[in-house]
C-alpha cells in the first residue's frame, strides 16, 4: 500500500507564492490571512472557497488550472473594488501557500499501529485547526530532526457502530525527539456516510503525548462545517 508522505514547518512564507501589490490599495484595504479551498467553475474560472458560503475570486490571478480543483491553501489577500464575477468578493492575492491535502483511508484494525504508525502528536487550538468546507484540517506539534519525511493519515471506520469516529495517525519514521515543529494538513471528509441534512457528532481521536485524547465537532454533509478545535 503506497501512502504519502511529507515535511511541513510552519514556515509559510518563505515558500510561498508571492505576487506584487499596489501599496496604494494596501493602505486603503485591510489584509486578510485565509484557509481556503481552491476551485474552478465549470468554464475553468478560478476561485477560493473561504468557508461555506463565502467565495474570492482573485482578480490578479488569471484563469486556467494552477493547481488541481479541491486543494486546500493559505492566502494573503484584500477585497477590492473590481468585477467579483459573480462571487461574494474580488480580491488581490498577495501570496498563496498550498496545504497538503489528502483523502481520508480505511482502518486496519489491529494492524493500524503496523501500517499507519502509532507516533504521537499534539493538535494545536488554532485559527487554521477547523471543520469547514467538507474537510478537516490540523495543525499538529510533534517532534522533527529535518530531513526524514513524516507520515500523516485520518483513518475512516475504526467504529462499526459509528461511522463518524475517525482517527489521526502519525508515523514520523524513526524522526523523534530533537525539536519541536508544527506541521499543517487538510483530510477530504467526502468518504464519511451523507448525515441528509442532519447535524451529527464527528469524533476526532489521536495519540497525544500524554494518552489518548479526543475532540468533537459538529458535522453535516450539506453545510460540510463543524466549527474549530
Amino acid at each position: 500500500m503506497k501512502t504519502k508522505t511529507f515535511l511541513l514547518l510552519l514556515v509559510l512564507l518563505p515558500m510561498a507564492i508571492i505576487f506584487t501589490s499596489c501599496e496604494e490599495d494596501r493602505d486603503v484595504s485591510p489584509l486578510y490571512n485565509g484557509l481556503v479551498t481552491i476551485r474552478y467553475t465549470e468554464s475553468d474560472v478560478l476561485y477560493f472557497q473561504l468557508d461555506d458560503v463565502r467565495t474570492l475570486y482573485p482578480v490578479n490571478m488569471g484563469n486556467g488550472k494552477l493547481w488541481e480543483d479541491g486543494q486546500r491553501a493559505l492566502i494573503n489577500f484584500y477585497v477590492v473594488d473590481e468585477d467579483d464575477k459573480g462571487f461574494t468578493d474580488a480580491v488581490y492575492v498577495n501570496w498563496i501557500e498550498r496545504v497538503l491535502t489528502k483523502s481520508m483511508v480505511e482502518s486496519k484494525g489491529v494492524e493500524n499501529d503496523v501500517v499507519y504508525g502509532k507516533d504521537p502528536v499534539e493538535i494545536v487550538r488554532d485559527w487554521v485547526t477547523v471543520l469547514e468546507d467538507g474537510y478537516l484540517t490540523l495543525r499538529f506539534r510533534t517532534y522533527w530532526r529535518g530531513g526524514v519525511m513524516h507520515t500523516v493519515n485520518l483513518l475512516v471506520g475504526v467504529n462499526p457502530a459509528n461511522p463518524y469516529e475517525v482517527e489521526f495517525r502519525h508515523n514520523a519514521n524513526g524522526d523523534l525527539n530533537y525539536y519541536v515543529g508544527d506541521g499543517l494538513v487538510s483530510f477530504d471528509l467526502s468518504k464519511l456516510p451523507d448525515t441528509e441534512g442532519k447535524t451529527v457528532k464527528l469524533t476526532l481521536k489521536w495519540m497525544s503525548f500524554s494518552g489518548p485524547k479526543s475532540v468533537v465537532f459538529d458535522y453535516c454533509t450539506s453545510k460540510a462545517s463543524g466549527g474549530r478545535l
